[in-house]
This record gives structure tokens, C-alpha cells and sequence, in this order.
């Protein structure tokens, strides 16, 4: 079952619409919306489970590229660029191989149409682990997941997601359980027939590990028209290391004649 997807929209132009990653929501993508929205209109998408969105117990890539397409169709964006990152763009690539008529260009930040070992257990541990009936400021959260995620920045973002309701009690926005009951399916990729023969931009950081050059061929295999571009200093959040370099790198290969060249 579709369901009706939270956007947000920023600039004016052709239309590119960017899918986030899980644990991620539209608003982590407002920097570079804004950059990019001197030349495009984007829309910022919250997936099922995420964000102001929805909902489910489903989230296959199947449920979750639907839910896409209706918006697409939706707000008659038949023909826009769609960029996701992430388990974004695992969604991206799958609408991509089953409806090319709606996508005039695709965009993949580091991922690659593979299947993955397995999700950072810290992360899971300390998300589930989280009693969020008990806390009262968002600083014991953080000093909480602190004890199994070193890193700042992680911290900040999956904390994004706790949200203060109504009689000043925290709660996830995110559908948590549903998220982590569906990670075999996220982390999957089913064997999908046809090819995207559109052209297509992958974007990975220099020290990320998700597309390794080894991927390169079962890429091409899908998206024949695939073109490979690595961001210098950039982790798997490449839109975030080096939003600069990231950006320039979009705008070009969106705006070509021939990205090729």
C-alpha cells in the first residue's frame, strides 16, 4: 500500500528529488537543497518509517519505491531527476529499474545495487536500548548512546529522530522497530531484471567503504550508462563532509548535454 509522503520543496527549476538514507529525513538535505536550488526544484522527501511520514510495518524497496512513484505522479513530476543516498538510493535505483519512464536522470550517493553484511550493531544496540520514557533532556540521551557511539556526529544525527510530544515526553518520529525488523530487507538486493539505460552519476567517499572499484562492473551491468565520481576526504555522509565539492559535482553531471563528456 502507497502511502503520502512529507516533502519539503526549495528552489525553482527542473525538478530533482532526493531521497535520504534510514535513520535520515528531508530536513538533513536542507544545505544542499539550497545550493542546488539555485538551478533545480527540489524536493526534499521523507520515506515511510521516517521523518513526518507515515507509518508501516512494510518497508521493502518495492513498498518504499511506490510510495515514490505516486509521488511523482502525484505532483506530475513525470521526467524529474531523483538522487538518493543510502537506503535512498537503493529506493532511487529500484523505481529506476522498474518505472524509467518517470526518471530523466539518476543520482546514487555511495551504495551500491548489492547486498550488504550487516548494520553497525552499536548503533541498533544503543537505539534499542534507549528507554525514552525515562528521559527528560536531550543531553541523557546523548550521554546514553554516547557509551556505545564514540562519534559526535553520529550521535547528533540519529538523535534528530527524538522528538519532545505532548507533555514534555521524548519519543522516536522514526518507526524504530519497524526499521529494525525490516533490516534484512534493507540491506538486501534482490536480483532485478532489466537495465536503466539513462544516465546515471555514482557518488562515493574517498574513505567510505560502500562502493568498492570491485562493484564497478555489476553496476554497469544495471545502469550501463553509469559514471563514477570519488569525493577526496568524504565518509559514507559524503553530502555532509564536503558539501562544496558534492554539490559541484551534481549540478555538472545534472545539467550536461552529454555527462559523459
Amino acid at each position: 500500500m502507497k502511502m503520502d509522503l512529507f516533502y519539503r520543496k526549495v528552489g525553482q527549476g527542473a525538478p530533482l528529488v532526493v531521497l535520504h538514507g534510514v535513520f535520515g529525513a528531508s530536513e538533513n538535505w536542507l544545505t544542499i537543497a539550497k545550493q542546488l536550488g539555485e538551478d533545480f526544484s527540489v524536493y526534499l522527501l521523507d520515506l515511510r518509517n521516517h521523518g513526518r511520514s507515515p507509518h508501516s510495518e512494510e518497508m521493502t524497496y518495492s513498498s518504499m519505491a511506490e510510495d515514490v512513484r505516486a509521488f511523482l505522479q502525484g505532483q506530475k513530476l513525470e521526467g524529474a531527476a531523483v538522487m538518493g543516498h543510502s537506503m535512498g538510493g537503493k529506493v532511487a535505483m529500484w523505481l529506476a529499474l522498474h518505472r524509467a519512464d518517470l526518471i530523466s536522470r539518476l543520482v546514487v550517493v555511495d551504495i551500491a545495487p548489492k547486498k550488504y553484511a550487516a548494520f553497525h550493531p552499536a548503533i541498533l544496540q544503543a537505539l534499542l536500548q534507549l528507554d525514552v520514557t525515562r528521559i527528560r533532556r536531550r543531553e541523557e540521551a546523548d550521554a546514553f548512546l554516547a557509551q556505545y557511539i564514540p562519534e559526535t556526529r553520529i550521535r547528533r544525527f540519529l538523535l534528530k529522530n527524538l522528538v519532545r510530544e505532548r507533555h514534555k515526553r521524548f519519543n522516536w518520529r522514526i518507526h524504530l522497530q519497524a526499521i529494525v525488523q525490516n533490516l534484512p530487507h534493507i540491506l538486501d538486493w534482490p536480483e532485478q531484471p532489466g537495465k536503466f539505460q539513462k544516465p546515471t552519476l555514482f557518488v562515493r567517499g574517498e574513505n567510505s567503504d560502500y562502493i568498492q572499484s570491485e562493484d564497478f562492473g555489476c553496476i554497469r551491468e544495471q545502469f550501463p550508462r553509469a559514471y563514477f565520481v570519488t569525493i577526496h576526504r568524504a565518509t559514507h555522509w559524503v553530502h555532509a563532509d564536503q558539501p562544496g565539492v558534492f554539490t559541484q559535482a551534481v549540478r555538472y553531471f545534472l545539467k550536461a548535454t552529454d555527462p559523459g563528456k
